[in-house]
Order: structure tokens, then C-alpha cells, then sequence
């Protein structure tokens, strides 16, 4: 209980940024310094009443709103998702190769590659 008055406390003089509890999870949400401002943009979903159920459940074990509770897991699964998207796995001859191609001299561009570049100067109007 200690942290929660801390973290209030500190909340109350910067005023900069809010953190909300969720379970074990502190959530830090960025707050602007006008007070005036707010989120505009909304989200809505259709659930059944049964799974409605389960996530005022969720939200009630876990000391939260159902809005927080959404957000603050939906938010945690998509940051995963986008970081798995984004990290390139390599396995130890894969990671070998891709640095001596790195650390290859560049090669002069064949004849090929000339006309493919001359293709796309040709085509693409915006850069």
C-alpha cells in the first residue's frame, strides 16, 4: 500500500503522467500538460453478454474497470504481436551469412540490375 500512496503522491505534483493499477500491472498512460485535453478517439466491440460477464469478472479481480482492463491487456498483446512482427530470427549459419554479405566489397551492378533500375526510375512517380 505504501507504493500506491508514492506513486499518488508523485502523480499529484508532476501531473504529467497517470499510472493506473491493474493486478499486478502499473500502467503508465500519457497524460498532456494542458488539463483540458482528453482521448478522442473511441473504440467499440459488440461482445456477447457471456463474454461481457467474463471481463467485468476479470476487471473486478484484478481492482479495474472494464475499460482499463481491455485496454491495458489488448495494448500488451499487440506491442507482443508487433515486436514478433518486427524481430528477425536467425539461426547460427543464417546469422553467419548475413554478415559476410554485409561485409561483402560491393560488387558492380550487372546488366540486369541496371535495366531494373532504369524500369523503376521509368514507373514510379513518387519517392
Amino acid at each position: 500500500m505504501r507504493l500506491n500512496k508514492l506513486f499518488a503522491d508523485q502523480e499529484t505534483k508532476s501531473n504529467l503522467a497517470a499510472r493506473r493499477h491493474c493486478g499486478t500491472l502499473w500502467h503508465t498512460i500519457a497524460m498532456p500538460a494542458v488539463a483540458t485535453a482528453r482521448r478522442s478517439n473511441r473504440l467499440v466491440a459488440r461482445v456477447t453478454s457471456d463474454d461481457k460477464a467474463l471481463l467485468e469478472r476479470a476487471a473486478g479481480l484484478e481492482g479495474c474497470s472494464v475499460a482499463v482492463f481491455v485496454i491495458s491487456h489488448v495494448r500488451a498483446a499487440a506491442e507482443e504481436i508487433v515486436r514478433r512482427h518486427d524481430t528477425v530470427k536467425l539461426n547460427q549459419t543464417e546469422s553467419r551469412r548475413f554478415v559476410e554479405a554485409l561485409l561483402a566489397p560491393v560488387k558492380a551492378p550487372t546488366k540486369r540490375m541496371r535495366a531494373a533500375l532504369d524500369l523503376h526510375r521509368k514507373s514510379v512517380t513518387e519517392r
